[in-house]
């Protein structure tokens, strides 16, 4: 790797700022900017919906939803915040979709966005990752944005204090309000005849008190030249959002519930102005308010609820009438998107509360639940060990989706009747579902939400709970010398700990028990499959018997006959060898006409694409041909060899591990599952 000079250093920083950053234009060059460039003016709701655009989309049609790259691909960070599961995109959706009704004017820019979840679910993270890409986004020329600063003050206001001579837009507001609002919305007008956009620029904002203070001394002494005040005393500057700066996002978090203190949000009196300027001056109050700091971009309002419901009421004319009314102050307008989080105890707390019904009728909740598809749940696991430093320690197979299906499991509701298993409906969340089998996901899901308190995956044990557990279990088997880590030994810190987590309540422990041992059923029939495609795995056997069913299924649909390959006389279907295979998979005779055709019309779309026939790619023919070649070659299988640790050398038991490898295994692993699900594979086969 090349090594990085200061130089390069520097350059590389330079060259990641905008080139505007540091320059001061003339009120006159903005306006013939605002003029080309109309989405410059652009209010924050509007900035913040197109930015989500900025970044790429992608629409899911399964789902019906819009996943925004930011979140699932996270382009910024090479993919360290990446969000998994359909419910987060959907909840993300939902978001987006509020932010860009309030750029339209619909309505919900008068709203707070209230993200509502259990622990863990990853509304902190999405709410951190919107004022990140916010702030890259202001960096760049699709999203830029400026302000304006007051100059030589001390030359016309004589009571200016020297140090004030020139003071930014205490707001950061947009240079458009400088002008009067009949003159504003003749610009505006013209703006929107050009802008390329699904929204109209608006903006009918009264400059911050001290500026409007500034306006009017300076008009005073230039008799009312609006120009000579824009071109002797304003100066247009590029304004970029920045957490770090407290400009443009701010984020506020409650403090002492009784000494909760609204100049918090709105700001105070700044007294070290007071002796220069008043007390009622507006030069002496310090705009140092969250609202205030977050003016043109993003509030962040922590665990919203738990502040005190007096306390709550300035959020009402943030929301609502887009405004602050501080103490001893007029009252300021205010353009920014205002997002709370609150977990679900808050939640339940205030629900039922009528005192609460004017700060909810403002409010539009987005509910942030858990992922309920195991494998997307595993992927979070995935990303946790990947953004870590993590021991040389080999992942064994289906570690991390049966960890992801405990923690499903643990957060959707029972399904009715006895049709489908509670590892069925998780399965089915997963897209395991064939077009034979009698299962409607929309119906579950639609049930799930009816059966819920609030939302399906609302509860439940979450992704950092279940993350700490693997992360205990990679450090255990280091500390053992072990450089594996298998389901089983995961599967033990989950039951050693689910009693003594703070988050999981008591009368949860003995359920989620239950539901761990389903887990282990589950992993029991993967390892035994994995076996099982071990002892009896036979590549050029499969492709012969897969051609065979379907040179049986295509006859037995065409209502043809077949060639005996012996004989070479023509036949009927084999109906007998066809039914041995679809046993495998469980599927009824009833059903078996479904099955064939849906296999049918898999070879002919691959037909079509120009493709060959390969059971491999069909995962249930697949399933269905090992399962049959098991059966026809166990009866030559030495199974005391399968659990014998003394005969760890044997070239046969050798070779059984070897094709463990190849699916994944570390040498040490397979063992481990050879010896486990060998074990019961020897068990159930002895005895039939």
């Amino acid at each position: 790797m090349t090594k990085e000079t200061l130089e390069d250093l520097s350059q590389q920083y330079k060259e990641s700022v905008p080139a505007d950053l540091r320059e001061a234009k003339g009120f006159d060059w903005y306006l013939d900017e605002v003029h080309d460039h109309p989405r410059i003016a652009r209010n924050t709701h509007q900035r913040v919906a197109d930015m989500f655009d900025y970044y790429g989309t992608e629409y899911d049609e399964d789902a019906g939803v819009v996943e925004y790259r930011m979140a699932s691909e996270d382009p910024l960070y090479d993919g360290e915040s990446t969000f998994y599961g359909r419910e987060v995109h959907e909840s993300i959706h939902e978001f987006v979709n509020k932010v860009k009704s309030g750029a339209r004017g619909l309505g919900p820019e008068k709203r707070i966005k209230l993200l509502l979840g259990p622990v863990g679910s990853g509304k902190s993270h999405f709410d951190w990752m919107v004022r990140r890409y916010f702030e890259d986004y202001t960096m760049s020329d699709a999203g830029r944005m400026y302000t304006f600063r007051w100059t030589n003050l001390c030359n016309i206001v004589r009571d200016q204090d020297p140090a004030d001579d020139t003071v930014v837009s205490p707001m950061n507001q947009d240079p458009l309000v400088l002008l009067p609002q009949e003159q504003r919305d003749r610009v505006l007008d013209r703006l929107n005849d050009a802008l390329d956009a699904p929204y109209t620029i608006r903006n009918e904002q009264s400059l911050d008190p001290a500026s409007e203070f500034y306006m009017d001394r300076l008009l005073a002494h230039y008799d009312d030249d609006l120009k000579a005040v824009l071109d002797n005393h304003v100066e247009v500057i590029r304004l970029v959002a920045s957490e770090n700066k407290r400009q443009c996002i701010e984020t506020f978090e409650p403090k002492d519930k009784k000494n909760q203190d609204e100049t918090e949000l709105t700001g105070d009196v700044n007294y070290s102005k007071i002796a220069v300027y008043g007390e009622s001056d507006p030069r002496a109050f310090d705009y140092s308010g969250a609202f205030c700091n977050a003016n043109r971009g993003l509030f962040s309002g922590e665990e919203l609820l738990k502040l005190q419901r007096e306390f709550l009421y300035d959020f009402l004319h943030a929301s609502q009438e887009q405004t602050i009314k501080p103490k001893n102050n007029p009252r300021i307008d205010i353009d920014q998107v205002i997002v709370g989080r609150t977990n679900m105890p808050e939640y339940r707390d205030k629900k039922g509360d009528e005192k609460m019904e004017a700060f909810n009728d403002r409010t539009k909740r987005i509910d942030f639940p858990y992922v309920l598809e195991y494998s997307e749940e595993a992927e979070i696991y995935r990303k946790m060990l990947r953004n870590a430093d993590v021991p040389d320690m080999h992942i064994e197979p289906h570690v991390m989706e049966m960890a992801g299906l405990f923690g499903v499991l643990t957060r959707i509701t029972d399904p009715d009747g006895e049709t489908v298993t509670l590892v069925q409906k998780a399965k089915a969340y997963n897209g395991e579902i064939d077009e034979t089998d009698d299962v409607d996901v929309k119906k579950l899901r639609e049930a799930g939400e009816e059966t819920a308190d609030i939302a399906e995956g609302m509860d439940g044990v979450s992704a950092r709970f279940i993350g700490d557990e693997i992360a205990e279990a990679i450090m255990d088997a280091t500390h053992r010398g072990r450089e594996y880590l298998s389901p089983l030994s995961v599967f033990s810190h989950f039951e050693k700990n689910l009693e003594n987590h703070g988050s999981i309540p008591e009368e949860n422990v003995d359920r989620y028990h239950r539901y761990l041992e389903l887990v282990r059923e589950e992993y029991k029939e993967r390892a035994i499959e994995d076996v099982r495609h071990a002892l009896a795995y036979d590549v050029d056997e499969i492709q012969r018997q897969g051609e065979k069913y379907m040179d049986h299924v295509m006859a037995y649909i065409d209502d043809a006959t077949v060639t005996d390959d012996l004989t070479g006389r023509e036949q009927e279907p084999d109906e007998t060898f066809l039914r041995s295979v679809e046993e495998k998979l469980e599927i009824p005779t009833d059903r078996k006409d479904d099955f064939r055709q849906e296999v049918s019309n898999w070879v002919s779309r691959r037909a079509r694409e120009g493709e060959g026939f390969d059971p491999q790619d069909n995962d249930r023919l697949r399933r269905a041909l090992e399962r049959k070649l098991w059966e026809d070659k166990k009866h030559n299988i030495n199974f005391s060899a399968l659990v014998s640790a003394n005969e760890l050398d044997d070239d046969e038991r050798s070779a059984w591990i070897d094709a463990l490898i190849e699916q994944g295994y570390s040498r040490e692993g397979a063992t481990e599952v050879l010896e486990f699900a060998g074990a019961e594979v020897a068990k159930s086969e002895l005895e039939g």
